[in-house]
């Protein structure tokens, strides 16, 4: 019989939603061909997930409480499953991300990843991370789910002008990526600034940087190098690092101006959008 192994429940995350699903599942009496026909999968893909050979997406997750009537459980515990797909030492900073009120980011290089789109984020992971690139990109989706959130924490993002020129996954991507950005403007809960060359020698010049605020907890200045994650709550870090964030800030073009320049770096640089007017939001 295909695909019987047995599963440790309590030796990961992903050990348990598969230990679940095969519990769940075969107390409804159906095969792993007959569940995937209802949730429009293939059997395979049901005992991949059952052995933990494959990590479960959100809509997979939620098209399983539907068949099971399982009440949003498979849906609860599938965020747990995707970040334990993060690098070891990255989760603890999603954690206290996702708890966060207030984040601000100063980024040198790439979009911050909660306003990635899933094709940036693909070309983005699939530089290091071929072998798990789904896992990795849907990890990263899941992150940005705390966006959607009732109450979402406010985020203020200032990026260097040179992340949106470097093209990452061909003109395409980048289009998409910028236009998503423009789309993000006028919300209530998000600022968005762009650092422009111009500004020459500034307080980020040691490289990207986020800081995290909390109602009750400590702010969190956090910043990482190629494989490591640092995340400090030492006050004279934040003290000097909340200084340089408004000093970039300060430096930074005005939102309404900064709109303007992706608008104008997209239509020069990777074609405008179809239907798009880019002068819209200068």
């Amino acid at each position: 019989m295909p695909n019987i192994r047995e599963l440790d429940p309590s030796a990961s995350p992903l050990d348990y939603f598969g230990s679940e699903l095969r519990r769940q599942r075969e107390a409804a009496g159906l095969r792993q061909g007959e569940l995937g026909s209802c949730i429009f999968c293939t059997g395979s893909l049901i005992g991949q997930v059952e052995t933990a050979h494959k990590v479960p997406t959100r809509d997979f997750a939620e098209r399983v409480d539907a068949a099971l009537m399982t009440d949003g459980a498979f849906s609860r515990l599938v965020g747990l499953v995707l970040r334990s797909q993060l690098p070891t030492w990255f989760q603890q900073y999603a954690e206290m991300e996702a708890r966060a009120e207030y984040i601000s980011t100063y980024q040198c290089q790439l979009v911050y990843g909660l306003l990635q789109t899933e094709a940036y984020a693909r070309a983005v992971l699939g530089v290091e991370q071929a072998d798990k690139l789904d896992e990795m990109v849907a990890a990263r989706m899941e992150r940005q789910r705390i966006l959607k959130r009732d109450s979402p924490p406010v985020v203020w993002t200032v990026l260097d002008e040179a992340v949106l020129y470097r093209e990452i996954g061909g003109k395409a991507v980048m289009r998409d990526q910028l236009t998503h950005l423009l789309g993000l403007f006028g919300q209530p809960w998000m600022e968005l600034q762009v650092l422009p060359f111009s500004a020459g020698e500034h307080a980020g010049m040691m490289g990207s940087f986020t800081l995290l605020r909390f109602d009750d907890d400590p702010a969190l200045h956090y910043n990482e190098s190629y494989d490591s994650g640092h995340m400090t709550a030492n006050p004279q870090v934040i003290r000097e690092r909340s200084v340089g964030y408004a000093r970039l800030q300060a430096e930074a073009l005005s939102p309404r101006e900064s709109a303007a320049l992706i608008a104008r770096v997209m239509e020069e640089r990777y074609g405008q959008q179809p239907g798009r007017d880019a002068r819209s939001v200068a």
